[in-house]
């Protein structure tokens, strides 16, 4: 017989099971409630970094599994064929390596490394200060901007501070990682044989004045006995000499050097440069200078830097987070000797005065973006454009868009040479020195109301805003047009660089290129506005606002011609397309000379990189038209070979418009 157990009866408090279930579920949900309501902000960065890494490696990884030969596969769908690189293509040829070659860097472009520092740089012995990943930038500020300066005075090493160029082609191969300079062109020479004992990298501390590179780090002999080292272990082939931007300038002072006599020159010569050099084939040279170089002295502006400070003032005025802003980078560039040699050459002879200017009359050239096969269409199609005012290229500097549009006779200007500057408690308050702590008020008005600028005047205005500096300049560089080349005082090195100034040497078999972009806009003059007078500040910035659209020539405050983006086609070109061409007295042996201009074509999509066609100041390097004109000199074919001239600009017709003595 079953036994039928009965439920015991619930007490009258209790609770029965199944509503018991229901509370500790609400306990449970109520806990988890409770849980999420003390989610912080510090869980949401923790959740945030992590995704970010995530997806970091998740692409590292997928870059890494890529075949090589994908981005050419997409490419190549996307538009066409692409054409072998130029050492691939001569290679086929069956073209050799014959003349030893030369690199000679630009401004910025050479890596620097510290021997000797400051406390604040322990454990950067021989790392590099400048170029590669710029890391002790962020990390130590102040301390980087410290060891970069020179002295004020000397314009050298300061007191237990040495920094020195990275040697081998490695000092200039690549800027920072992925971002080639020389990288592209030495690949292109390797594939016809080139390799080190065929290819010198010049490097050069470019922070120095020309002069005292060989003073402290005798790079003007070691430049000399490498050559002289190439040629003798090549059977006696000439080396071919390739400069990039201010490198020209720098291989001009060579020149000169090499053949002056000791102590001043390095003995080799009257003939030395006819015996050991080819060709000089300067890509993007500032033989006369470039506007660019005014700006980043008077204000430590370009037209992007405008931008920025017009929108974050506060940002790149103040010594905000103490991190570097505009007075550290006025500082820093100011004991950079090497600025001043990029000062405008010439005078208003050269780049025009207050009413006229080489380029009057330029207008931007419509162009159009490469279709989807890669191909560019309806090209150099000038279109006139209308302003409401008549644009000055010859003013460089003027204070207000309306200074920069009227007629000379209408513009009142108040001589500032002499002004009285006056006192400024800035002297000693700010954290960061600059030459404008001892203007004053008074000096920085006396600037405003001259109102505009033209070549004739800048020196002027670097001596009035900036003395020291210009001290140190006036003794290692100079900007004029020599009336007598034959009288002794040419033969002082501050001449060497300016090639108004100069003669090129005696060597009729020698050939001169000017190779550089075309077709981009390039800072050519400038509006100005005084900004607010405080402790500190830069008292001058670029006038923003003072803008005509994208189809004029004025935007954000700068007037733009044709060019590479830094250096104008008139200072690139001009020694070349009339200074140099023929027998001149500065090209009295009559060297040939020739110009090649590339036109920029941008990438057309991000897998191209910076493109092969670029015309851009530093992209160029890898344009492959341009090293192939390279590769085919140095593998023995001259200038006639390469097919004389080739310009897109109006080079020719602007050098026409400049009456100077030849």
């Amino acid at each position: 017989m079953e036994l039928i157990r009965r439920r015991k009866p619930l007490h009258q408090n209790e609770i029965p099971p199944q509503e018991l279930d229901d509370v500790d579920d609400k306990k449970t949900q109520k806990k988890i409630g409770t849980t999420k309501q003390k989610w912080s902000c510090i869980d949401s960065c923790c959740w945030f970094v992590g995704y970010i890494c995530t997806v970091w490696w998740i692409l590292l990884f997928l870059y890494n599994a890529m075949p090589a030969s994908f981005p050419q596969y997409v490419t190549e769908a996307i538009n066409g064929p692409v054409a072998d690189p130029p050492g691939v293509k001569l290679q086929n040829e069956g073209l050799k390596a014959k003349h030893p070659v030369v690199f000679v860097p630009g401004i910025v472009t050479c890596g620097l490394e510290l021997w000797e520092g400051h406390q604040c740089a322990d454990g950067l012995f021989r790392k590099r200060l400048w170029g590669g990943t710029f890391g002790e930038v962020y990390k130590r500020p102040l301390c980087w901007v410290k060891h970069m300066s020179l002295d004020n005075e000397s314009g050298s090493d300061p007191p237990g501070i040495r920094v020195r160029p990275v040697a081998g082609l490695v000092a200039a191969d690549y800027f920072a990682p992925g971002y080639f300079v020389w990288a592209v062109l030495i690949a292109n020479l390797a594939r016809i044989g080139y390799e080190e004992k065929t290819m010198y990298m010049a490097a050069y501390d470019w922070r120095l004045s020309f002069q005292n590179t060989e003073v402290r780090d005798h790079t003007l002999s070691q430049i000399k006995s490498n050559i002289e080292l190439m040629v003798a272990s090549n059977g006696g082939s000439k080396a071919v000499i390739v400069p990039h931007s201010m490198g020209a300038i720098y291989f001009l002072h060579f020149m000169k050097w090499v053949e002056a006599p000791a102590p001043m020159g390095g003995g080799g010569g009257p003939d030395w440069c006819a015996k050991h050099i080819k060709a000089v084939m300067n890509i993007g040279g500032p033989l006369l200078g470039v506007p660019k170089a005014l700006a980043a002295l008077f204000s430590a502006e370009a037209r992007d830097i405008a931008v920025v400070r017009s929108i974050a003032p506060s940002v790149m005025d103040k010594d905000l987070f103490r991190i570097q802003t505009l007075p550290h980078i006025m500082k820093m560039i100011r004991t950079w000797d090497s600025a001043m040699s990029m000062i405008p050459k010439g005078g208003e002879t050269i780049w025009g005065g207050l009413d006229w200017s080489p380029e009057e009359g330029y207008s931007p050239r419509k162009r159009k973006l490469r279709d989807n096969i890669g191909q560019m269409s309806s090209r150099h199609d000038n279109e006139t454009i209308k302003s409401k005012g008549q644009l000055n290229y010859g003013r460089m500097i003027a204070f207000g868009k309306d200074a920069e549009e009227k007629h000379p006779s209408d513009l009142k200007r108040i001589d500032f040479r002499g002004a009285v500057k006056g006192t400024n408690i800035a002297n000693n308050t700010c954290d960061v020195w600059t030459e404008y702590s001892d203007m004053g008020v008074g000096g920085i008005k006396a600037v405003e109301e001259y109102k505009v600028y033209t070549a004739g005047d800048i020196l002027d205005l670097l001596h009035f805003v900036a003395p020291k500096m210009m001290a140190r300049g006036g003794a290692h560089f100079s900007y004029g047009i020599a009336e007598n080349l034959d009288d002794p005082k040419y033969s002082h090195y501050k001449y060497w660089s300016n090639p108004l100034e100069t003669k090129l040497p005696n060597a009729p078999d020698m050939e001169i290129y000017s190779m550089y972009g075309v077709g981009i806009p390039t800072e050519r003059a400038y509006v100005y506005r005084q900004a607010a007078i405080a402790q500190c500040h830069i008292p001058f910035q670029i006038e923003t606002s003072a803008d005509e659209g994208n189809e004029g020539c004025l935007n954000n405050g700068v007037l733009t011609v044709d060019g590479d983006e830094t250096v104008p086609v008139l200072s690139a070109g001009f020694m070349c397309a009339k200074g140099w061409r023929g027998r001149t007295r500065f090209n009295p042996s009559g060297i040939k000379t020739y110009i090649r201009e590339y036109d920029h074509a941008p990438p057309s999509n991000l897998l191209e990189g910076r493109g092969t066609q670029s015309g851009a100041h530093v992209d160029i390097m890898g344009n492959f038209a341009l090293i192939e004109d390279i590769m085919r000199v140095a593998a023995g074919a001259t200038g006639k070979d390469l097919g004389g001239d080739r310009v897109h600009s109006d080079i020719f017709k602007w050098s026409e418009k400049i009456s100077l003595s030849l």
